[in-house]
């Protein structure tokens, strides 16, 4: 981007690729050096349905790409040439890749995370996570920590350790929409997470944290032992009414309402929103436990997409309204926008 005389910033190149019905190709263009200019140089026929996610690796020498007909296609950018595809029973919906040990990560809209390694005509299925309750929707890679942060409909992101091979270390919630783009500043220690009102997060990494637990199983309710409602023999000796079943989210007990009737926020574990607490975590739970572990920001657009040029302290996010704003992070992150602009 270059400054205007207005001292605002508009794109050099403004270019429009129209095709028969939605991207189906993956397009690689040749920028000027003065970027007032881009020249068409390849197309490569990656898709049968719309393209969802791209990836240039220049160690690689390879793009790889994912979309609707449900595959990860990766292709040599030397000779335009498909080297392979990998196919899923969902969607595929966006990628992550890692240049050093050419390992893809593909989120689908099944709610499931596939680690790949790519071979240059092979490929073979490492893992599969699951902990999302919704489509995935925004994916990011920091390969120096190797962590892996997921962005979903269900509001919420996971932190996934695969380096350590923990699996779900950390799950966050601190959006009312879904998830739409995700970065990691692995300097300060910061993620920085968009989601589809505008919403603009910025999470503390840099403390210590607890993981959420996972939900436990029960027919009766875990404190005071009354029955759920689907649990019959229980209801027919007491003589008693079945429950609705609910969760503490500190301790993951299956409760009834009654034993849960405290909201409470817990950011250590991530919950940055009030939650149901069952009454005697309620009571666990310090003054300075609740203490917010991030901060939000108002992008005032639907945000879809979203960069970051972290050595000038400069975020920029684009969303489905056709407008482009930059943001000043220089300051506390993501406090102040810099200058916007819409594209027409």
């Amino acid at each position: 981007m270059a400054p205007r005389d207005s001292g605002q910033y508009w794109p050099s190149i403004y270019h429009t690729v129209s095709c028969e019905c939605e991207t189906t190709r993956c397009l690689e263009f040749l920028i000027s050096e003065d970027f007032n200019k881009m020249n068409h140089m390849k197309t490569y026929p990656a898709h049968q349905n719309r393209v969802t996610a791209i990836v240039f690796s220049l160690e690689s020498e390879w793009v790889v790409s994912t979309g609707h007909d449900k595959c990860v296609s990766w292709m040599c950018t030397r000779s335009g040439t498909m080297l392979g595809r990998h196919y899923f029973s969902s969607w595929a919906s966006c990628l992550q890749y890692d240049n050093e040990t050419q390992h893809a990560f593909v989120g689908d809209y099944s709610g499931q995370i596939t680690l790949l390694k790519l071979e240059r005509q092979t490929c073979s299925t490492i893992t599969t996570l699951k902990g999302h309750e919704g489509s995935i929707s925004a994916l990011w890679w920091d390969p120096v920590q190797r962590l892996l942060f997921s962005g979903a409909s269900d509001h919420s992101i996971i932190m996934w350790d695969i380096g350590g091979r923990k699996g779900r270390t950390l799950l966050l919630q601190g959006h009312h929409e879904r998830v739409q783009a995700l970065r990691y500043l692995q300097l300060t220690r910061q993620l920085v997470s968009c989601s589809a009102d505008g919403g603009i997060t910025v999470w503390n990494m840099d403390t210590p944290r607890e993981e959420a637990p996972q939900w436990l199983d029960s027919d009766s309710c875990q404190k005071c032992e009354q029955p759920f409602f689907w649990n019959l023999k229980q209801m027919w000796d007491t003589k008693t009414l079945g429950l609705r079943q609910h969760h503490c989210r500190k301790c993951g007990k299956a409760v009834c309402g009654k034993c849960s009737s405290k909201r409470s926020t817990y950011p250590l574990m991530g919950f940055e929103f009030q939650v149901r607490v069952c009454d005697s975590c309620y009571e666990s739970i310090k003054d300075e436990d609740r203490t917010a572990l991030a901060t939000f920001h108002e992008g005032k657009h639907n945000i879809s997409h979203m960069d970051m040029d972290p050595s000038r302290g400069l975020m920029a996010t684009g969303g489905s309204d056709r407008v482009v704003k930059i943001w000043d992070m220089t300051q506390v992150v993501g406090c102040s926008i810099a200058t916007g602009f819409s594209p027409r």
